[in-house]
């Protein structure tokens, strides 16, 4: 057993993990971030929950671009294929959980 306190975790750069765990072949790690990722697709599904702070969700569909603003709370999920990219507003703490690799 083991106990996380997301707001007390800091990376030491950004994007950095702590791995939670992984359960048949699915990880789910915790994300510290300040600065946005790439865009990008997953190859399988992909749940992304905000722990702290706030993350603004791009993503693309149809052609078209959106952007989606979560907060503490908030659940994002991404099928596979779907094209996206986070950016937090400040600092952010964000739970991952997708096929263990993934991008």
């Amino acid at each position: 057993m083991k106990l996380i306190e997301s707001e007390s975790f800091r990376a030491e750069r950004a994007w950095g993990a702590l791995d939670v765990c992984v359960m048949n072949g699915i990880s789910c790690r915790l994300h510290w971030t300040d600065q946005p990722y790439k865009w990008h697709v997953n190859d399988g599904e992909e749940v992304f929950a905000v722990m702290n702070g706030e993350v603004r969700m791009h993503v693309r569909r149809d052609g078209r671009e959106e952007t989606l603003a979560l907060k503490a709370g908030d659940i994002f999920h991404a099928q596979a294929g779907d094209e996206h990219f986070a950016e937090p507003v400040g600092e952010a703490r964000i739970l991952v959980i997708e096929k263990q690799g993934s991008v």
